[in-house]
């Protein structure tokens, strides 16, 4: 141990968190994540001085000119953009995909597809970058994302080094088959093997809609996603003369993969884009999925910072005592150590995980040669837990961590004394709320037990005026025996007399 001393890595990052912790907490709050509103970003993307000699890596993204969420489905029509007034019309071509973006044509800056697993897939974009895909112009196939090595430092990988599954994009671009969603459909001029990407820049081509996907192997040997995108827009394809936009196809397109393919996916009830005959123009058959990031969908600090849910996770996963805690934890159990022990070689362990490793070991080996004679006895070598090191001088007489042990006991104590402060706070916050509501309640007693005694003042001088109201006097020819009813007309007045006789 005193020639090769080891440094103890669970101490060295608990100082580490607790002095970091003691600079943030001097400073001040935590600072907010920079964040520009919609409003405030420039009308055209930009990139540094710097990086511009290796294009746009360091690229900031302009302002959004139309009023779409970040999910929407469809064409972007007139009603969605406030500043032209036209939408996002067929032909539309940017620089690149930064000024793409602006328009909502397509959101991602790298990225060829926009969707999400569990909502679906709004757009894509045709770049070259899988060797698999066709295009046709009106229809073409379209290969997944995934399969590839991008781990370490590798910002992109053209080579394939495993299969693509039905995950993530991949499942955006299934539902959207199913469901029938009409798709954006963006080309880049990077794809050199089609005849109908544009010579320079991104241009939109309209709304295409997925009418099959499966799965076969690929031309690098692994198996990839493929979908069938059939085109399905009221305006015609920039690269044709017509006037009109699609009519509905009467067959599919042949696709001879098809009879090698798996996993294969087809739309089996009726899509939620599709062509009306009445009105000669594809519409919504069934209502437009709703957005679930609509703008505004956030909240803020008081200062108008965006609260993004990374920092609200980075708020809810406790305090530094929970985290320094953490770091104090058996390279064993998992758990907060017990009696921590730390070897030779500097890992910590409770003591009974330790000494349970290696319950039933002895630490001398006996030996003996054939039967006949007994041989000089052999050390058991006892590996840590952790590495390769022995460790069984070590267990010969454990000692307890006395240090560790009153750091970890000190942090348990004072959050436990937290725990009961949050906890008396928030029951003088329900006393408080429960006294409030009863002073409410009594204030409200009172004021009805006043309205009631007005109400009995009011009945008693009623009452009080009908007893001293003097009786009107009989005027002159009328009989005596007569009484007015309420409307008007006489009424004989019967004497007891008759009364019995009429009833017997």
């Amino acid at each position: 141990m005193a020639r090769e001393p080891r440094i103890n890595s669970a101490i060295v990052m608990a100082i580490r968190m607790a002095k970091y912790s003691q600079s943030s907490s001097s400073v001040g709050p935590p600072k907010a994540s920079h964040f520009i509103h919609n409003q405030d970003r420039p009308d055209k993307a930009f990139t540094t001085e710097r990086a511009k000699k290796s294009g746009n890596a360091n690229a900031c993204s302009g302002k959004i000119f139309v009023t779409i969420p970040l999910d929407f489905f469809g064409p972007i029509t007139a009603e969605n953009d406030p500043t032209r007034h036209t939408g996002v019309v067929v032909g539309e071509t940017w620089e690149n995909r930064m000024d793409c973006r602006q328009w909502g044509a397509h959101f991602p800056h790298v990225a060829g597809i926009c969707g999400q697993s569990d909502h679906g897939a709004q757009s894509v974009a045709l770049s070259g970058g899988y060797v698999d895909d066709e295009d046709h112009g009106e229809w073409f196939l379209y290969t997944g994302s995934g399969g590839r090595d991008l781990t370490g430092n590798k910002r992109t990988n053209k080579e394939q080094s495993f299969d693509q599954t039905f995950l993530k994009y991949n499942e955006a671009l299934r539902i959207s088959c199913r469901q029938g969603y009409p798709v954006r459909v963006v080309r880049s001029h990077k794809e050199k093997r089609s005849s109908y990407a544009p010579l320079e820049g991104v241009r939109y081509d309209g709304v295409y809609r997925i009418e099959k996907c499966w799965r076969k192997i690929g031309i690098q040997g692994f198996k990839v996603c493929r979908y069938l995108f059939v085109r399905c827009d009221n305006e015609p394809a920039p690269w044709t003369s017509d006037t009109q936009g699609d009519r509905p196809r009467s067959s599919l397109p042949s696709v001879s993969e098809l009879k090698k393919a798996t996993d294969i996916t087809e739309r089996k009830g009726s899509p939620a884009w599709d062509y009306d005959e009445e009105q000669g123009r594809w519409v919504w058959k069934r209502p437009q999925p709703a957005s679930r990031k609509a703008p505004g969908d956030y909240e803020e600090d008081s200062e108008g910072n965006k609260i993004t849910g990374k920092r609200k996770r980075k708020s809810q996963k406790g305090s530094v005592k929970q985290k320094l805690l953490k770091e104090f934890s058996c390279l064993i159990c998992r758990k907060v150590m017990v009696q921590p022990l730390t070897t030779p070689c500097a890992h910590n362990f409770c003591k009974g995980c330790l000494e349970g490793a290696f319950a039933g070991q002895s630490f001398v080996k006996d030996r003996t040669c054939g039967g006949r004679r007994t041989l000089r006895a052999q050390k058991n070598v006892m590996k840590c837990p952790s590495c390769k090191n022995d460790i069984s001088e070590f267990l010969q007489n454990p000692q307890v961590n006395r240090e560790l042990m009153n750091v970890i006991e000190s942090l348990q104590d004072q959050m436990k004394e937290e725990s009961l402060e949050a906890e008396t706070v928030v029951e003088e916050k329900s006393d408080s709320l429960s006294s409030n509501d009863a002073e409410d309640s009594a204030s409200m007693d009172v004021d009805t037990n006043e309205d009631s005694v007005d109400a009995e003042n009011k009945e008693n001088r009623d009452v009080n005026a009908e007893i001293v109201k003097p009786k009107p006097k009989p005027s002159k020819g009328k009989k005596k025996g007569s009484v007015k009813t309420p409307d008007g007309t006489p009424t004989r007045r019967v004497s007891k007399r008759n009364k019995v006789a009429a009833a017997m």
